[in-house]
Order: C-alpha cells, then sequence, then structure tokens
C-alpha cells in the first residue's frame, strides 16, 4: 500500500538514496531542500520537491501543508538534516555550536512534533525515523557540537518512542558511519584513512546501505521495533 513519506533533506546524500528507495517501494515521496534547488531527476521519478528552512517553524508548517494537499498527511517522516562546523572546543564559538544543535536537534523536535500531531490525529499510526550519526555513540575530537546534537536525537527519539507507542507510532534512530557523501568528501584523504582504519569492515560506507535501513525501519516487517538505535558503520562504534 503506498504511503505518503517525506524525507528531510533528500537532495543528496542519504538523503538522496533514501527517496529513490521509497519511490522503488511504490510510495508517495516529498523531499525538502534548501536554496540550492531542487535535484530534477528526482521530480522525474515522481518525488515532490518541497522548499524548506527546518530551522523556520513557519516553513515547516507551510512544508507539511504542502505535502498534505499533495499526497495525505504524512505517515513516514525521515528527519535526515545534519550540518557540521567542526573546530576544537576550545576554538569554538557559541554560535558555532548552537547553530549545530538548532538544525540537527531542535528541527527534528520541530518536524516530529508535526508529524505525530497528524499521525495522532489520523489514527492510523506511523513511522518515524530519525538519522542520527556513530559519532554519537563514539565521540570524535572536533564535533563536540554536532556530537551533543546526534546523541540528542537518540534521547528524544526513545523518550519519543515510549510517549507515542500506544498509538501505533514508531520511532527509530539510524546511526551512520563515515559515508560516501559530501560532508565525507570534504575532509583531508588522510582523515578519511584514519578512520576507515578503525571500522572493522574497512571501507567507507554507500548511502544506499543507509536508505535501505531506513526504508526496513519503515516498514511493515519492523512493525514491533520502535526506540532502537540501529549502527550502520561497519561496525566503529561496536561496544558503545
Amino acid at each position: 500500500m503506498s504511503r505518503s513519506v517525506l524525507i528531510i533533506g533528500g537532495n543528496r546524500g542519504i538523503g538522496h538514496s533514501t527517496v529513490r528507495a521509497f519511490l522503488e517501494r511504490g510510495d508517495k515521496v516529498a523531499f525538502t531542500h534548501r536554496s540550492s534547488g531542487a535535484d530534477p531527476d528526482l521530480a522525474y521519478l515522481g518525488a515532490l520537491p518541497v522548499l524548506c528552512d527546518i530551522t523556520d517553524p513557519e516553513q515547516v508548517e507551510s512544508a507539511f501543508k504542502e505535502v498534505e494537499a499533495d499526497q495525505g498527511p504524512v505517515e513516514v517522516l525521515v528527519a535526515n538534516a545534519g550540518i557540521t562546523r567542526d573546530k576544537l572546543l576550545l576554538r569554538m564559538s557559541e554560535e558555532d555550536f548552537t547553530t549545530v544543535l538548532e538544525t540537527n536537534l531542535i528541527a527534528s523536535y520541530r518536524l516530529a512534533k508535526r508529524a505525530t500531531w497528524s499521525m495522532v490525529k489520523a489514527k492510523q499510526g506511523g513511522r518515524i525515523i530519525l538519522v542520527s550519526s556513530a559519532v554519537a555513540l563514539k565521540g570524535e575530537a572536533g564535533q563536540t557540537n554536532y556530537a551533543a546534537s546526534k546523541a540528542g536525537l537518540i534521547g528524544f527519539g526513545r523518550s519519543l518512542a515510549r510517549e507515542v507507542g500506544s498509538r501505533g507510532i514508531t520511532v527509530n534512530i539510524v546511526t551512520p558511519g563515515l559515508t560516501d557523501t559530501a560532508m565525507a568528501a570534504a575532509l583531508p584523504e588522510t582523515r578519511v584513512n584514519e578512520i576507515i582504519g578503525d571500522v572493522p569492515l574497512g571501507r567507507i560506507g554507500r548511502p544506499e546501505e543507509i536508505a535501505a535501513t531506513i526504508a526496513f525501519l519503515a516498514s511493515e516487517e519492523a512493525s514491533y521495533i520502535t526506540g532502537a538505535v540501529v549502527p550502520v558503520d561497519g561496525g566503529i562504534s561496536m561496544g558503545h
């Protein structure tokens, strides 16, 4: 059965692969993008591009209304937003810290709250998948802001799972490791090689691998999974 799916940050990387994964399953898929413009390939495949700055509450509300008008109330939300402003803590400004939290954590609260409201109203359950990071589990020098934001998603998601489970809504958290995206491409090659050296599987992840896990958690087969933290990281966070 086709569902109404909203994927945050679907223009590239993990989000882009996730849009394609849900389209291949026959769902109605909308994805947000910012001022850089929507990927025309996804629109060609049938996905609905929605312009939205998720740090703006009014734009979030407008985005949900646009999606609801086109494909019905959101039944699956994938909160995939993520930015970095890497610096050692002693060099990190308050703006560097709060901007990352605003985009990665506070905006996810805003999105999940709006999606939960419509899911409860519809009385047909729903799926919320929050995209965190292996860094939330193991830490990373120079990423106190990013790690705090992504670790916050774990506590937020598990608490929300307890609140809405009786409504048939599941909430799960995916923690990707280093993945072949623009974020990884911005790292020095020496640093990428260092990280890969710590990965038991000895390679970088592919966006399609993260997307497949997200799509599974949104499926009927995963209907008894909620509050889970699912690492897709080649084993780098093992033991955390």
